[in-house]
């Protein structure tokens, strides 16, 4: 049924009420739905004489004019030509161009030794394992505001650039790249020509970090570039080790380390991961092809020196039992007073190990109460031997 609807404005004039202008608005709505859907059902029913329109040459297509490239006419080194009126709109490239090559060449970054107040800073040395990102484009900016604003209060302004060697950081993306690359390891290849490996990755990022710290305009004294494996560096490394140790300012110590299964060496602390699990899971694990699972809780038996008694100890890591040198159980926890003192017997060694008490490696509730000491596997148990 086709009905005319007036504006509701007008209705109002007719003093209609309330429920009978909702009752106008309702059928209005559901009159718009009826003609929509008449349209749609008639324009599928009509053939498609439209010839299709070219990719690029619809209604939304525009007029796309690139910008005219900027051509640097300034010969390098020296201060820029300014010949071309400026452009209406940031131009990178023109408003970049030859300015740092022309303040390298006049010496602009390097110190002024005649000031007598003096400012100087080295560059954190980014690691050569990649090239640099946005984290390090804020700091240098922050870095070069420094020095820029004490070179232009006349102070004798040095900032030291340099590149860090990232020892096991960098060897595991050369490594990783001759695998994909070549499909050899460092121990096909040997040392000498594993060295020249990552001397040439070193090579390749350490020159794409000081282009791009270039690009950005760090204000560094170029003269003094470095990097921390330079023989001087390394030199004056051993030196200070020598020196501190001579005043015994430092010490050597057995101390448990990391070692990588993947890497074949020991690696420091800030290059590990922790992972805290709360039961079974498998993990991917370098140098593994399958996932190993981690988290089982296995219980075994120590046999109580001299008795037919054993004392159930509850551990994840069943294979570390060989380093074995403890009986660690609550000093408080009651089912184990009677073992305090005494030994257990080492079922691989065949030698007895002390049962110890100890409220901080320890809890009661977990296990079965009795905790095996590992000081070669575990922090905490190295600790605990001690």
């Amino acid at each position: 049924q086709n009905r005319r609807f007036c504006n509701v404005f007008d209705q109002m004039d007719k003093d209609l009420t309330p429920e009978e202008i909702a009752q106008l608005k309702k059928e209005r709505k559901e009159q718009k739905r009826k003609e929509k859907e008449a349209r749609k059902k008639s324009a599928q029913k009509k053939p498609q004489t439209k010839a299709p329109v070219a990719k690029g040459q619809g209604k939304r297509s525009k007029d796309i004019r690139l910008k005219t490239a900027f051509e640097n006419k300034t010969p390098k080194g020296e201060k820029k030509i300014m010949e071309d009126p400026m452009p209406k709109s940031y131009d990178p490239p023109a408003v970049e161009a030859a300015w740092y090559d022309w303040w390298n060449e006049k010496g602009y970054f390097e110190p002024d030794t005649s000031k007598s107040e003096q400012f100087v800073m080295v560059i954190p040395p980014p690691n050569v394992t990649g090239a640099l990102h946005m984290g390090h484009a804020l700091t240098n900016a922050i870095q070069d505001s420094l020095v820029r604003w004490h070179r232009m209060k006349g102070h004798c302004t040095l900032w030291v650039p340099g590149t860090d060697h990232a020892g096991i950081a960098t060897q595991t993306v050369v490594e990783k790249r001759l695998a994909k690359e070549r499909k050899v390891t460092r121990h096909d290849l040997g040392r000498e020509a594993f060295c020249d490996e990552v001397m040439n990755w070193k090579n390749e990022y350490g020159s794409r970090i000081v282009s791009q710290l270039k690009r950005i305009g760090s204000s560094l004294d170029w003269n003094r570039e470095a990097f921390t494996m330079d023989e001087n560096f390394s030199t004056a490394v051993i030196e200070a080790f020598v020196r501190l140790f001579d005043e015994k300012l430092i010490f050597r110590d057995n101390r448990l380390v990391n070692w990588c299964c993947a890497l074949r060496s020991t690696i420091s602390d800030l290059e590990v991961d922790h992972i805290d699990i709360t039961g079974k899971k498998k993990l991917k694990v370098p140098g593994y092809d399958r996932m190993v699972e981690f988290g089982e809780l296995i219980h075994f038996a120590y046999k109580v020196e001299n008795s037919d008694e054993e004392i159930i100890v509850a551990t994840t890591r069943i294979e570390t039992m060989v380093g074995d040198t403890a009986v660690a159980v609550h000093p408080k926890d009651e089912r184990y007073t009677h073992l305090h003192g005494k030994n257990v017997i080492h079922p691989f060694r065949n030698e007895p190990i002390p049962i110890i008490l100890d409220d901080q490696l320890v809890k009661m509730e977990f296990g079965t109460g009795a905790v095996k000491v590992t000081p070669a596997h575990d922090p905490n148990d190295y600790l605990c031997g001690k």
